[in-house]
């Protein structure tokens, strides 16, 4: 199949997050829906509203644009509330996994 569009950006990740879930209490693991958050998303989100960085500053450190950097935060932002809101877990995993 050909690839149409740019090869994606390496993207700089400050710290592995990959590995770890979140889930609701009192109900079983297999049980529950799966929301994959990737690893970018994370550090996007860790930039973002635990570090209380800009947008751009946040981009520059990870090596991509800021429109980029808002995409991510918006996506992980949608998927964390979907999984509080809804009783589901949360994986965090590397994208290359996929």
């Amino acid at each position: 199949m050909n690839n149409i569009g740019r090869r994606r950006k390496d993207r700089v990740i400050d710290a592995d997050h990959s590995k770890v879930c979140f889930k609701p209490c009192g109900i079983k693991s297999i049980d529950l829906e799966q929301i994959i958050v990737y690893d970018d998303e994370m550090e996007a989100i860790r930039l973002a509203d635990f570090e209380s960085l800009y947008q751009q500053e946040s981009a520059d450190m990870m090596g991509i644009s800021r429109t980029t950097f808002s995409r991510l935060v918006e996506s992980a932002r949608k998927k964390i509330a979907d999984a509080l809101l809804n009783q589901k877990a949360i994986n965090i995993k590397i994208r290359d996994e996929q």
